[in-house]
């Protein structure tokens, strides 16, 4: 009898675990980015074509960073999330609290193949950005030329929109109160850096409207809302181009960045996730999205097969890098919270 239960018990976790491992093969491939332009030139360029290659539906889902959702995903073991973009900031926290998965680079590609900045232990790049000085050419006829002109009200009245948020506010600060790009970081991983950017901020605190997501730069400068602000490049090159706007770009002192794919601890996706991963990061695809936004692949090869008018919006092209600043991975996993909190606390008083 003892051991008919047990042969009765085993049948019966086989079949629990047969039927896990078919649902998990089973559902959608779920991807998750921050929408918008971005996510459509994502489906043009990386979802609609794959999904066409496996003869599979992936679901696109728009989110705004929040890691929290990918916390409790994991924590509770019920991650749905496959492939998820993050920011820079986001990756080196997440990838200490375990949040996602190492990269297996054998299931990805040749990290050789890649730019330098794109290769990381729990996440690869997923495109090249940046974040600008942003005007609108019909309403303000001298155009500003650096951060210094950003912080200028008395030549420049008017509102700012910027980001809310510690990360690239800071080094904006910085070098509007005269600091050279190349030694932001340096300045700021000292406590005189950081109450100097803080101060530098709070000069201008009365002349700031506050953005959260992406799409709003655009509006607030068409409706004139704001005289200049910070913007995704991105954001502005398809807001030209869907809405015919004047937006101008700004690239002395853009502070450049990638966004990554990760992949959720725990996914049961995982294979899968890395198979779209691995074609998003691909040659073909990565030059079809940078046709498709103003945004620069991390595949090297993808570079070389875009002609000059692309590179010319691009983040990562010979002229617009001339005078940027990469943003810092190691400085912001390393003192991102800290900053973020304390940012929060600064913008409440």
């Amino acid at each position: 009898m003892k051991i008919s239960k047990k042969l009765s018990s085993l049948a019966i976790a086989s079949a629990v675990l047969a039927m896990a491992a078919g649902s998990a093969q089973g559902r959608d491939l779920t991807v998750v980015n921050f929408g918008g332009a971005n996510g459509d030139a994502q489906e043009v360029a990386f979802i609609k074509p794959l999904e066409k290659e496996l003869g599979k539906k992936i679901i696109a889902v728009a989110y705004n960073g929040e890691q929290a959702k990918v916390k409790a995903m994991v924590d509770t073991h019920d991650v749905v999330w496959d492939a998820v973009e993050v920011e820079t900031g986001d990756l080196g926290r997440g990838c200490d609290e375990g949040l996602y998965e190492k990269l297996n680079w054998d299931h990805i590609g040749k990290k050789s193949d890649f730019i330098p900045a794109a290769v990381r232990e729990c996440g690869i790049g997923a495109f090249v950005w940046s974040t600008v000085l942003a005007y609108n050419g019909k309403t303000l006829k001298t155009a500003p030329k650096s951060w210094a002109d950003f912080w200028n009200v008395k030549k420049f009245p008017g509102k700012r929109g910027m980001r809310k948020g510690a990360r690239y506010n800071l080094e904006f600060a910085l070098m509007a109160d005269g600091v050279a790009p190349q030694d932001v970081y340096k300045v700021l991983s000292t406590h005189e850096g950081v109450e100097r950017a803080f101060k530098k901020l709070t000069e201008l605190k009365p002349y700031i409207q506050w953005w959260e997501a992406g799409a709003q730069p655009p509006q607030m400068l068409a409706a004139g809302d704001v005289v200049m602000s910070t913007a995704y490049n991105g954001r502005i090159s398809a807001a030209n181009k869907s809405d015919h706007l004047a937006l101008k770009t700004v690239w002395n002192q853009n502070v450049y960045d990638l966004d990554y794919w990760v992949i959720p601890t725990g996914s049961p996706n995982k294979a899968l996730a890395e198979q779209f991963i691995k074609f998003a990061t691909s040659p073909g695809p990565q030059a079809a999205y940078s046709r498709q936004i103003a945004y620069g692949p991390i595949n090297k090869a993808a570079i070389k097969k875009l002609d000059e008018k692309t590179l010319a919006d691009l983040p990562n092209s010979p002229e617009n890098g001339k005078n940027a600043l990469l943003s810092s991975y190691d400085f912001w996993a390393d003192h991102g919270e800290e900053l973020e909190q304390r940012f929060t606390a600064w913008s409440t008083q």
